[in-house]
């Protein structure tokens, strides 16, 4: 491995502030809160979901409670039938 040749170092043994350029205060802020899903629950329900697996779980079981009821109760996709006039 080569050794870093200390002569021929480009760094500044100080920096100012306006060396860097213009700063953008949250200039990355809207695209972090689209990739992040952050969700409180209430404080009541921590005994009963100690942790994000434990949401997770119980999330997962509603949801599929949820589609098998759909599945059964659910419309049909055709389209109703007049009725003959009397």
């Amino acid at each position: 491995m080569k050794m870093a040749d200390h002569e021929n170092d480009q760094m500044r043994a100080e920096y100012l502030r306006s060396d860097l350029g213009p700063l953008a205060r949250g200039k990355y802020a809207a695209r972090y809160a689209k990739a992040t899903n952050v969700v409180v629950i209430d404080p009541s329900l921590t005994k009963t979901f100690p942790n994000n697996d434990a949401v997770n779980d119980a999330l997962r079981s509603l949801l599929t409670v949820a589609t098998a009821a759909v599945g059964v109760v659910g419309r049909t996709s055709q389209t109703p039938r007049k009725r003959a006039a009397n």
